[in-house]
């Protein structure tokens, strides 16, 4: 059953038979030793992605951090029989022995969405975590590729390179905005209305990570769809926008999207460390700092290296339905990053 469930979550970010070959010759026994630490593991994904990053293989030591419940969520999930050796952190003073020797940081921390709330509403509480949480980073492990995950990613990515160029550390090209989640509902949404098997779906989505910022390149899906009208493209553009409300709505009030937000975090850390393991050819959508367009961050198709970001990608050829909406996200997109860098500069 383990090995079911490690070969689904590998399967999942295979690109093509090279890759997949290359995949298959990291085994257990040749892996290079990866650390890897979540800052936020006892929240509603660092719990599911902490379960996730314990069963891949390329995972040695794994870092729970959190400022309280994380040493129960470490025994729990230490009990898992693989390679990864678990260890729990609770409380400021306990964060610099989380993050020392860490290849991979994922910061899932922070507070959720709520009915009626915008990411935007969660801008002063998270700003304010990922502030210190990457003035931690800079000190503890300054070379270690970051993922961050706490919303607003627009703006938190723009505060974290800011933390990083007040330290003396900034490396742009190992900072990345996890927007994964766009993309694996872009394929599920894209899928399921041109009745495609989605194991078999790719879709870029660039911009950003908030509402019209989000932008599928429904126009670039393989396998191509003659069948979608232009209000399918528009409908499914729309749902991959309001995804996260969808389940903030769903939940009523209970809770926001944490499970599907696991398995993108979990699938986007395995590519950067398939990447810093030499793995040829890992593409991944993400939101990094980026010169494709006049903006400083940009979500876009990236290739990972052991260096991190190896290339940014371009867009490639847009329909015109896609140039009109990559226009409307500029300005609201231009806006949250300016937020951010404005909120590091000041605080």
């Amino acid at each position: 059953m383990r090995r079911f469930v490690i070969r689904s979550l590998e399967s999942a970010v295979r690109r093509g038979d090279a890759s997949a070959s290359s995949c298959r010759r990291f085994s257990s026994d040749s892996t290079p030793e990866r650390k890897v630490a979540i800052l936020g593991a006892a929240g509603g994904i660092g719990q599911p992605l902490a379960l996730l990053m314990k069963l891949n293989p390329l995972v040695s030591s794994l870092a729970l951090y959190d400022i309280a419940g994380t040493p129960g969520v470490a025994a729990d999930v230490s009990h898992i029989n693989t390679r990864a050796e678990v260890a729990g952190y609770a409380g400021d003073e306990q964060l610099g022995k989380a993050l020392e020797g860490s290849d991979v940081v994922i910061i899932p921390a922070g507070v959720p969405r709520k009915p009626g709330m915008t990411r935007d509403d969660l801008f002063n509480i998270n700003a304010g975590i990922v502030k210190s949480l990457c003035t931690a980073i800079s000190k503890y492990c300054p070379n270690a590729v970051v993922n961050m995950i706490s919303n607003p990613v627009n703006s938190t990515v723009p505060i974290a390179s800011e933390v990083f160029k007040k330290a003396g550390t900034y490396n742009e090209r190992r900072l990345f905005g996890v927007t994964t989640l766009d993309v694996v509902r872009a394929k599920t949404f894209y899928a399921g209305k041109a009745k495609v098997p989605v194991a078999g779906v790719n879709v870029p989505v660039v911009g950003g990570h908030a509402g019209i910022t989000i932008l599928p390149l429904f126009s670039q899906a393989t396998p191509a769809s003659n069948d979608l009208s232009d209000e399918d493209i528009k409908a499914l553009t729309k749902r991959t926008q309001d995804g996260g409300t969808e389940v903030v709505e769903a939940k009523a009030g209970k809770g926001s999207a944490t499970l599907s937000m696991a398995y993108a975090g979990a699938i986007f850390a395995d590519a950067c460390l398939k990447g810093l393991n030499g793995v040829p050819d890992v593409v991944e959508c993400s939101f990094v700092q980026s010169s494709i367009t006049e903006l400083p961050f940009f979500a876009s198709k990236v290739r990972l290296g052991k260096n991190g970001v190896e290339e940014v990608l371009g867009l490639g050829p847009l329909s015109d339905f896609e140039k009109e909406g990559l226009e409307k996200l500029k300005p609201e997109l231009k806006a949250s990053i300016e937020k951010g860098i404005k909120f590091a500069q000041e605080n």
